[in-house]
């Protein structure tokens, strides 16, 4: 049976599991302590639920419970790794590398940085999004404080290999962070093995909580930040604020299933999402699709559907929820910055939508989009 509309918008944010839900709700209404309270019950029983939750997310992704900084989500978490560890090292190097593919977090930090006096370096990527490593050896030189670079692109899913950008800055020997919201729970991670020293994502990509997200720091690399947020000292002295303790419970609960349940969910998704691209190439021409084809993530499908505006297509179908870039741009009339930056033709840019696959969806659904696309589609030519 449909039920509508239909959510295919998942790598916008998803939907909360029920199972994160109820691992939630005490937290809201019965151990409904501050986790900073140190003079009773409520307080203590707080504290150890966040602690067992840092060690819990600590344990799933190799990291050490210590190195786990809980922010109010990715964006604030990029924030405090790139304006933490600029502003700490300034007074000895003054460059970032990154890439123009990267989520507007970590672009407009940059932006920001570059008008501090700091030299950003945005390396080239092909057509499919991906960087030349080579060409990041040779731009890494002894004025680069750091390279960051995302796991994996929230509008076209194209997966950097992170594991070798992370031996080549360890080699070079300057600091590697990077923005892993849309591959944690879709990926495996290791932070050992993929040589991170700083690692920001977040719960509500992988059906947790809004609000709530974490900053990795690898205790080993002796990495030094500059808080962002002070007052109260919390985590560490690093990011001062009371502590959401029902959104952290419902963080590692999140974490948890999304790993446990990795191997199976992604094949069923990406079942469903080569089906609905399939079909959708089947039955409508002149088609094109952005992104790698197949170093990708297994949940995205983003699509040029020549000759028809994407805004107009999404606006005709509001059964359907899709977007056009990430929900972080929307509110920008410019065209996706990921698109331009492969190279895209501005007419496909503005024609491309993005589907974004999830655990509650369904084959009834996505057979549903299939038929309203390809009806849609050649109405919109006509």
């Amino acid at each position: 049976m449909l039920t509508f509309p239909i959510y295919l918008d998942n790598h916008s944010t998803t939907r909360v599991d029920p199972i994160v839900f109820e691992a939630m709700k005490p937290y809201f209404t019965e151990i409904y302590g501050n986790a900073a309270s140190k003079s009773h019950e409520f307080g203590w029983k707080a504290e150890a639920a966040v602690e067992g939750s840092r060690k819990k997310i600590a344990e799933l992704l190799g990291a050490e419970k210590n190195e786990i900084i809980f922010t109010s989500g990715a964006t604030e978490s990029i924030n405090l790794a790139l304006k933490g560890i600029s502003q700490y090292y300034k007074s000895k190097k003054n460059k970032i590398i990154t890439s123009p593919t990267e989520h507007r977090a970590t672009l407009d930090v940059c932006k920001s940085l570059a008008k501090a006096g700091f030299e950003i370096v945005f390396l080239h990527v092909d057509k499919y999004g991906m960087i030349d490593l080579d060409e990041l050896r040779k731009s890494i030189d002894d004025k680069t404080i750091l390279v960051s670079l995302m796991l994996a692109n929230n509008e076209i899913g194209n997966i950097f290999p992170v594991e070798e950008i992370g031996k080549i800055c360890s080699e070079k020997g300057v600091y590697f962070h990077s923005d892993c919201t849309q591959g944690v729970g879709k990926i495996p991670v290791n932070v050992n093995e993929m040589n991170l020293d700083l690692m920001s994502f977040n719960a509500h990509k992988i059906y947790g909580p809004k609000g709530i997200g974490a900053l990795y720091i690898n205790s080993k690399s002796k990495v030094k930040l500059v808080p962002q947020i002070d007052g109260g000292g919390h985590e560490r002295g690093l990011r001062s604020g009371t502590l959401n303790v029902p959104a952290i419970v419902g963080y590692a609960k999140a974490i948890e299933l999304s790993i446990r349940n990795l191997d199976s969910e992604s094949v069923r998704i990406r079942g469903l999402r080569d089906r609905l691209h399939d079909s959708l190439k089947t039955n409508i021409e002149n088609i094109y699709l952005n992104g790698h084809p197949e170093n990708r993530l297994y949940n995205n499908l983003n699509i040029a559907f020549e000759g028809v505006n994407a805004d107009l297509l999404m606006m005709s179908m509001k059964d359907i929820a899709v977007s056009s870039g990430s929900a972080c741009s929307s509110a920008s009339p410019e065209p996706s910055h990921v698109l331009k930056a492969i190279g895209l033709r501005e007419d496909l840019i503005k024609s491309s939508i993005r589907f974004g696959l999830g655990r509650f969806n369904t084959e009834e659904e996505i057979d549903y989009v299939i038929e309203k696309y390809a009806e849609n589609v050649k109405k919109f030519r006509k």
